[in-house]
């Protein structure tokens, strides 16, 4: 039976908290024995599950009422119970540090969570190490473990003063950002020359044009590649409807779409972790599935590539 994303949220409300948890019985088909789909961080061999959690939409303005505390309170205690360890986030990105550092306090899950935030819209060093700072207070006790410069801004300085801060120990990874195809001829030279254990940008099954440079370079470099707009911005929910996943993504675990663009992006041997947003707890249980199973290989990623590119609307 082929689950779709309405389908999904209908069973979390029948199940309450114990849709999807590695640790209980489950009512979707369950992954209570099954292993955790990690990919190492070339830099270092550590390993992280391949599904990370994004906040750039979903949790700005965090908490305007009750019920969205409670919703986004549930997405971070769900998100490690399930096997979820990185969590992307930005002082620019309205209060969402804020709001993590409360909930993860509050969850109680902070020392099992890989923390990535940014350097974002900073000029100069003093500022960037200021952000730094405010990053570290408001999120704290949990640990920096990754820092990007966002979209690029005052990379060189940024970079710089981020390498000294590794130097330090308070961080241990750096990296750098883009979601916007136009910086990509900026972005591929940094990655050539500039020593980073990450590298963000955008990419989907109908959104491929990191596959050019961006993708290559990275392996080449050793640099592990986190991945936003895994849903194309929601655009690939839209152009799908309400057809059924091919019977034949159950091969390698996908029951619903989210799960389906998701596991194209993992069977990918040099991506290592799409970080999909959400504030819903449904959604999140269903983006969080596709971190059990197999991934698909090449082959199948090519059937799922030729599949919805003969959609209508591409």
């Amino acid at each position: 039976m082929e689950l779709t994303r309405r389908d999904v949220l209908k069973l979390g409300a029948a199940a309450g908290l114990g849709f999807v948890t590695p640790s209980r019985a489950l009512a979707f088909p369950s992954l209570a024995s099954q292993e955790v789909l990690t990919k190492s961080i070339p830099s270092t061999g550590e390993r992280v599950p391949v599904i990370g959690l994004g906040t750039a939409s979903s949790f700005s303005g965090a908490a305007r009422s009750s019920s969205e505390r409670r919703d986004l309170t549930e997405v971070i205690r769900l998100f490690t119970e399930m096997g979820g360890t990185l969590i992307d986030t930005a002082p620019s990105y309205r209060g969402s540090e804020a709001a993590l550092g409360e909930m993860m306090r509050e969850v109680g899950n902070a020392d099992r969570v890989f923390m990535a935030t940014k350097i974002s819209g900073a000029r100069g060093r003093a500022q960037g190490l200021a952000q730094v700072a405010r990053s570290e207070e408001l999120m704290a006790p949990t640990d920096m473990d990754l820092i990007q410069v966002h979209n690029l801004g005052d990379w060189q300085t940024q970079l710089a003063l981020l390498s000294e801060l590794k130097q330090e120990g308070r961080v241990r990874y750096v990296g750098i950002t883009t979601s916007r195809k136009r910086q990509y001829d900026e972005l591929a030279p940094i990655m050539r020359s500039e020593e980073l254990d990450f590298v963000q940008f955008d990419y989907a099954i109908d959104n491929r044009s990191a596959e050019d440079e961006l993708i290559p370079i990275a392996r080449d470099r050793g640099q592990a590649t986190l991945i936003n707009g895994p849903f194309g911005r929601t655009r690939l929910f839209r152009r799908v409807g309400d057809r059924p996943v091919p019977e034949w993504a159950a091969e390698f675990g996908a029951r619903t779409w989210a799960q389906f663009f998701l596991k194209w992006l993992v069977g990918h041997p040099d991506i290592t972790v799409p970080i999909p947003a959400t504030s819903d707890p449904g959604h999140l249980r269903d983006n969080m599935a596709a971190l059990y199973g197999r991934a698909p290989d090449q082959g199948e990623r090519a059937r799922m590539t030729r599949f919805v590119d003969e959609l209508p609307g591409g």
